[in-house]
């Protein structure tokens, strides 16, 4: 988010507590992040389950994780069941939304944030806090699959890869499988990029 847009969402802050967002980020720090939904669309789905582990100095600080569930304000559908296995009685006794964006907002604070595919998680969120607050999360994104894109065939390849997990975590000699879940989401997502910063030297 460039200087100009930020300063006008700053401006558009509902709720003055929370304009730590605009403030420089701890250096040495991030937090990797991964979201489950109600739906496979980031403009229409309900937030289900938050999975948040601060980064330190080329650590990820799993003492630190955030795990959250959402009461979401619809019924969770099938499709995205068979996905994240988050059943609507699994749900029900979440958080209310504005509750857990809440605590994410306090832990995540002005960091960058590391995901796999994080502009879907981003977006979810950014939806729901601009209903909140009127405005989107200024914190800078890092994507894992770019940045491993960029490790494996230079920032000005032009090139088709295949980016799918499995094959990112392959490449990299990381483990693969386990559960899918928020939480361990993020914690994969950190360990890419961890290691490609280890690579990176």
């Amino acid at each position: 988010m460039n200087a100009l847009l930020r300063g006008w969402y700053r401006r558009r802050l509902r709720d003055e507590r929370f304009r730590f967002l605009f403030a420089p980020p701890p250096p040495g720090e991030a937090v990797c992040i991964d979201c489950e939904a109600s739906r496979l669309s980031a403009k229409t789905g309900e937030l289900l389950s938050i999975g948040a582990i601060r980064i330190r100095d080329g650590r990820l600080l799993t003492s630190e994780a955030l795990r959250l569930t959402v009461r979401p304000r619809e019924v969770v559908g099938a499709e995205s069941i068979r996905i994240h296995g988050l059943r609507n009685v699994d749900v029900a006794e979440g958080l209310p939304v504005e509750q857990a964006l809440e605590a994410l907002l306090m832990f995540i604070g002005p960091r960058p944030v590391v995901g796999y595919y994080i502009d879907f998680d981003m977006d979810l969120i950014d939806r729901h806090v601009h209903d909140w607050l009127g405005i989107r999360l200024p914190n800078r994104r890092i994507e894992v699959s770019t940045e491993y894109y960029t490790w494996r065939f230079g920032r000005l390849a032009h090139r088709p890869a295949d980016l799918r997990l499995d094959t990112i975590l392959k490449a990299l000699d990381l483990p693969s499988g386990g559960r899918h879940d928020a939480y361990h989401d993020a914690l994969t997502a950190g360990l890419i990029h961890l290691k490609l910063a280890a690579l990176r030297g």
